[in-house]
């Protein structure tokens, strides 16, 4: 198991750079959220590797109207992701403008769903030409997305089993899974063979392991005896010190 850490969340108070530098120098993987924010020449120069980054910038993958977007902007990235060594793009149910549906929807029909399918297929096909797997992350709508739809575990489990396509895969987030459905054990084994990697953090608060009622010292056990090899990432808040987040994460996986 490879364990990653979000830059986006811990080291706050330093320059993007430098919190990717002390991920790097602690032994940890690196998620980004946006990267065209980024100076990706000085990301590259810390000698880190990058797990994940968002992989489209725009549109909504249940739309019909803003799929094609989805895929236009998604392309648009891939030299980005090229330049990092990006292993993953994260795409989600529908499209987010900070952390929020930009269409909020309170009901699934059969057109989002097949259009998500559609949608899917084309991205792992771009993925394929290019090296890189997409990863459909699950939400939950309860406190964090409300309005995304097929945001659920179960739902992005079914569309990713539905695609079966060798380029997509599932962004498997326990903190969004433990908020809207629970039995994460049971569900990290079902979801195995369609993970492409798992993210975690503590609920309540989205903070590192330890914080909260999730035991993910056992999610870990689980894991490793379902003989799961890939990226454990922690896309978690410090609730203090940023070092000691990170010690507690490692401790929670095994490091």
């Amino acid at each position: 198991m490879r364990l990653a850490v979000c830059a986006e969340m811990v080291y706050t108070d330093l320059p993007f750079p430098e919190r990717v530098r002390r991920i790097h120098e602690a032994g940890f993987d690196v998620e980004l959220w946006d990267s065209r924010s980024k100076d990706l020449a000085a990301l590259t120069a810390t000698g880190a590797r990058f797990s994940s980054m968002t992989g489209y910038g725009a549109g909504s993958i249940v739309e019909p109207d803003t799929a094609d977007l989805v895929v236009r902007t998604a392309e648009g990235l891939i030299p980005a992701a090229l330049e990092l060594g990006v292993e993953r793009l994260v795409v989600h149910p529908a499209e987010l403008v900070d952390g929020q549906a930009a269409r909020p929807y309170w009901r699934s029909d059969g057109t989002m769903w097949l259009t998500a399918a559609r949608t899917l297929e084309r991205l792992g096909d771009l993925g394929a030409r290019h090296g890189f797997t997409f990863c459909l992350e699950n939400l939950n709508t309860v406190l964090d997305h409300p309005g995304i739809p097929l945001a659920r575990a179960k739902d992005t489990l079914a569309l990713v089993r539905a695609v079966d396509h060798p380029n997509v895969r599932l962004m498997l987030d326990l903190y969004h899974a433990q908020i809207g459905e629970g039995n994460l054990i049971g569900l990290v084994r079902e979801a195995l063979p369609w993970i492409g990697e798992i993210q975690i953090a503590d609920v309540p608060g989205r903070c590192e392991p330890g914080t909260g009622e999730v035991n993910y010292a056992a999610v870990h056990r689980a894991l490793a005896e379902a003989g799961y090899g890939g990226t454990v990432g922690m896309e978690a808040y410090a609730s203090g010190d940023s070092d000691d987040a990170l010690k507690a994460f490692g401790s929670a996986f095994g490091r």
